[in-house]
């Protein structure tokens, strides 16, 4: 399970960085706001996700007493 969790990490965090490009790149074009309010949204969800996935490798991983 967890290296399962240590191989998703990276693929979180790579999407939250494409969304996040994404979303900038939107905006300096002059894009569509709402394109933009949308990909920041999704952003917000999917670094949620990244949290989680952290969070749950730290608590499988670590030993307790």
């Amino acid at each position: 399970m967890t290296d399962v969790l240590r191989m998703l990490i990276p693929v979180a965090v790579g999407a939250v960085a494409v969304v996040l490009l994404m979303g900038l790149w939107n905006m300096m074009r002059g894009g569509s706001s709402s394109r933009s309010q949308t990909l920041m949204r999704w952003r917000v969800g999917l670094q949620f996700l990244a949290v989680v996935i952290v969070m749950a490798l730290l608590y499988l991983t670590t030993s307790t007493p």
